[in-house]
Parts: C-alpha cells; structure tokens; sequence
C-alpha cells in the first residue's frame, strides 16, 4: 500500500499555513519523489487561495500558473509533484464531492482539518482511477506511522 512519508517540520509549515488561510481554506503543494510505495515529502509549496472571495470559506482554487510554479520548484529540487494539501475548516478531513470532481487520480491529497483556526487532524486520500471516490492512504509523518483512521474507503464523498 502506498505511503506517505511527511517529516514533521513540514507538516508544522503546512499546517500554519493552513491555520493561517482560517476561516477560509488554505491549499498547496506536495513536493518530493516516489520510492516504490513510498511517496517521501521534501517540501511543500504554500499558495494563496486564487477562488473568489464569496467562495474561499469551503473552496480553494490552484490556477494554471500556480500549478507552473510548483513544477518548476520541483524541478529546482530534482522532485517531482507528488499532490496537494488544503484545508476543510471547521469541517471534517474527508473528500468532498468538489475535491473528487477536480482531484487527478496520480496525486495524493493530504486533507487538514483546522477547529476554530487550529490543525486538527490529517489524512491523506488518493483518487481511483475510474474516479468513483477515494481511498485513504497511511500517513507517516518523522518517522512515525499513521495508520489510516478508517479502513473503508470513502466511495460517496461528503459535500463538504
């Protein structure tokens, strides 16, 4: 089963950006290389939330140029895209139907639950290849395993 390997100082960055995007969504990418089943995090790439301001609360949006930079950062570091990372606040850390229409099924999406402007909780979702839902996947983070926190896939996501 895939992996994903985050050391935690990234996640510390990651999740302040996200605690500092409340109460909207925050977003980013995931930058790092694949090992076998292995996908190993080297850094992340904090964006700005580019959706409409009415929206940002339970929306993000990445634009084309956004998406440009991260491969050109990888590209610096000799990595590769390995996902995105955003926020649901005051929501849970699961896939929303939103999420499933936009997701692309080769990147993890590591799905941050932020309370009242904290990082709450993390999971991390890959999207089947027939698009139908996602699966969650283990999360690593410094070393320590993160088991997935429910062995059923999530097939009808939320609307969250």
């Amino acid at each position: 089963m895939t992996t994903l390997f985050l050391p935690e100082t990234l996640l510390h960055e990651l999740s302040l950006h996200l605690e500092f995007a409340y109460p909207d969504e925050g977003a980013g990418f995931l930058l790092g290389e694949i090992e076998g089943d292995l996908r190993r995090v080297r850094a992340i790439l904090p964006l700005p939330n580019a959706r409409e301001a009415t929206a940002r609360h339970n929306r993000f949006l990445i634009t084309p140029q956004d998406y440009a930079r991260a491969e050109q950062r990888a590209a610096q570091l000799a990595c590769d895209v390995l996902g995105v990372f955003h926020s649901h606040p005051d929501s849970p850390n699961i896939p929303s139907e939103y999420d499933r229409q936009w997701a692309l099924p080769f990147f993890a999406y590591l799905i941050t639950t932020v309370n009242q402007g904290k990082a709450a909780q993390h999971r991390v979702w890959v999207l089947r290849e027939d698009r139908s839902g996602f699966d969650e996947i283990p999360l690593e983070i410094g070393g320590e395993a993160v088991s997935p926190q429910s062995s059923n896939p999530v097939s009808k996501p939320s609307t969250a």
